[in-house]
Parts: C-alpha cells; sequence; structure tokens
C-alpha cells in the first residue's frame, strides 16, 4: 500500500470510529424505528460504556495509530473522544471524571430512549 493509501485507511477508521460512537449514544432512536436493531444497538451502548467506565482504549484507536504511522504520520496518545472529540468540546485533556461522565451520559440517553421505546410499545398493544 502506499502513504497515500495508509492515511486514507487511516481517516477511514477516524469516521468508523465516530459513527460508532454516534450509534452508541443514539441509536436507541433508530431502535423506536428498526426495533431488530436493537440486538446490535444494546451491545454497541454497553461496550461504549465499559469502555468508558473501565478506562479501556478502543481497539480501533490503535489500529488507526498503526496505519497512520505506516503512513509516515505520528500516532497520538489517548483515545479517540480524547482525540477528535474532546477536543472540539473541551479544551482540556481528558480527564477521569470526564470519561466516567461521557460513560454516564451514553447510559441516561440511552435509558431514556429504551424507556420511550417500551412505553411506545406497550401502548400499541394495549390499544
Amino acid at each position: 500500500m502506499t502513504t497515500f493509501a495508509f492515511r486514507a485507511a487511516a481517516d477511514l477508521v477516524v469516521v468508523v470510529h465516530a459513527a460508532f460512537v454516534i450509534f452508541v449514544l443514539c441509536g436507541g432512536v433508530l431502535v423506536a424505528r428498526w426495533p431488530r436493531l436493537v440486538w446490535i444497538h444494546v451491545p454497541a451502548a454497553i461496550w461504549g460504556a465499559l469502555i468508558e467506565f473501565a478506562g479501556w482504549i478502543c481497539p480501533l484507536t490503535p489500529l488507526e495509530n498503526h496505519l497512520r504511522e505506516r503512513a509516515g504520520l505520528s500516532a497520538y496518545q489517548g483515545d479517540f473522544i480524547q482525540r477528535h472529540l474532546l477536543p472540539a468540546l473541551y479544551p482540556a485533556r481528558l480527564a477521569r471524571a470526564v470519561q466516567l461522565g461521557l460513560g454516564a451520559v451514553a447510559i441516561v440517553v440511552n435509558a431514556g430512549v429504551y424507556w420511550h421505546v417500551v412505553r411506545t410499545v406497550r401502548r400499541r398493544q394495549i390499544s
């Protein structure tokens, strides 16, 4: 592969990673429309929250770093959220409290959406 191909692959990993983070946070809304998606979203949401609560690095981050290094670019320290999302939201580095907060946000958002989905399904069944 060429340098350009490795860089393009690394950029693609960033796009996939961002899409996964959005899916973790907002995928419950899709479940309201397509209920069978619950079998994909719940494990993804659990994984996303677990990554944050445990302080782990998502496997996509080392993959992106490897591809960037193969393209002759420098890898970065930290995780995807710290590198790509938090700079847009917060000027400071990703602190443990912020990481725990992000995990809690994922759980609260999804719990609220699933509560609404279950309520809607029950109302349809009663009618």
